[in-house]
């Protein structure tokens, strides 16, 4: 999922999203332990995913006026 298509989602939607992310890793998780990931790098990928999506609430809720302040 590219930082664009993130931007575009509404609060509720992008911590929907969040939350499918979640399960999916999940999944892909039990899967590699198990051994049968066929791509172990989806696990990387979804990991990128969340962390975009978890910005994109993080600057929706603070207005975007965060600066890198806490």
């Amino acid at each position: 999922m590219k930082t664009e298509e993130i931007k575009t989602l509404s609060l509720q939607q992008l911590n929907a999203r969040l939350k499918e992310l979640k399960n999916e890793l999940f999944n892909l998780r039990f899967s590699h332990a198990t051994r049968n990931l066929a791509n172990p790098l989806a696990i990387r990928n979804v990991r990128k995913d969340i962390a975009r999506v978890q910005t994109a609430i993080r600057e929706k809720s603070n207005g975007g006026n965060d600066n890198g302040k806490k």
